[in-house]
């Protein structure tokens, strides 16, 4: 089965996502500058997940350079990424909204460990249906990277709780971490 219509597919999926998401974005009523401050929360929590379903669109878009084939397991878990990913604005836009409450942080936090649990899912779909040397398998090589977002994410849901602040650090955490350019796919493709 090709994979060009699942890119195609995802590429779109992930468009809308970040439309949404800027759409929910409002201006002041008011022309003053002033009025901008009560919107830091709310762009600080756009800025955040514009920076994370980048980051998922990169890697997707790398890791699919170096696979030859899917299947319908392969489809399954993509939609499965795609949907956890597709709860981003809503998290997001509570989480702004709120002004970093505690149940809305924690809430980001469930969905961004689930679509890293989809994303892993997807990665061991894909590596089940190539060879142990394909290129696949030799960029994931240790996945060192998503399990510490996951244990990273588990940390700061329960977090959230007590200090909102160090949740989101912990948010900040592994998008910087994911942020640093992931070479394993870029140095295979050369």
């Amino acid at each position: 089965m090709s994979k060009g219509r699942l890119e195609a597919f995802s590429d779109g999926v992930l468009a809308i996502i970040i439309t949404i998401m800027v759409l929910e974005l409002q201006a002041p009523e008011s022309a003053e500058p002033a009025a901008l401050l009560p919107l830091i929360p709310v762009f600080a929590s756009y800025l955040l997940s514009f920076v994370f379903i980048g980051i998922y669109w990169n890697n997707h878009h790398h890791m699919f350079q170096s696979v030859h084939k899917v299947n319908g397991a392969v489809l399954w878990t993509n939609l499965h990424l795609l949907f956890w990913l597709s709860l981003v604005p809503f998290s997001t836009s509570w989480m702004g909204e709120s002004g970093f409450s505690s149940g809305p942080v924690a809430i980001y936090g469930v969905v961004l460990w689930m679509a890293g649990l989809a994303y892993y899912f997807l990665v061991r779909a894909l590596l089940a249906i190539h060879p142990k040397d394909s290129p696949l398998a030799v960029a994931v090589g240790n996945n060192i990277k998503e399990i510490l977002s996951l244990a990273f994410y588990t940390i700061a849901i329960p977090l959230a709780f007590f200090s909102t602040l160090a949740a989101s650090i912990f948010y900040v955490l592994v998008a910087v971490m994911w942020f640093i350019p992931d070479r394993r796919f870029e140095n295979l493709m050369k």
